[in-house]
């Protein structure tokens, strides 16, 4: 379960991440608007963070840091490419998919599975 709770977080990492970018595009009430999501999901992101680090089967500090910050990371740069139509290039997608495989074999060889 806590591997759950952590994904979420890290899924809510990537939103406030967009929501910053969207702010920068924005202005009056949309900025506004734009600022909640991001308090928001900044809020349960790093809630989401700290309840998968505890509990019955807690994931190890550096271990959860380092998936939901990568979690985070692909996240952010799928929305960069799909919302602010940023560049798809092969190293941008071979380093992606290295950070991807990354954080498979954290989880993979963590205790706690």
């Amino acid at each position: 379960m806590n591997w759950i709770i952590l994904i979420i977080g890290g899924l809510f990492e990537s939103i406030f991440a967009m929501s910053l970018g969207k702010m920068q595009q924005t202005s009056g009430k949309e900025m506004w608007m734009w600022l909640i999501v991001f308090m928001l999901s900044v809020s349960l992101s790093m809630l989401l963070l700290f309840k998968s680090m505890g509990g019955d089967h807690p994931i190890p500090t550096g271990t959860a840091y380092a998936v939901w910050a990568g979690i985070g990371a692909v996240g952010t740069v799928i929305l960069g490419i799909f919302v602010f139509k940023e560049p798809v290039t092969f190293w941008r997608l071979f380093f992606l998919s290295a950070l991807i495989f990354s954080i498979v074999g954290l989880q993979l060889t963590s205790k706690h599975l």
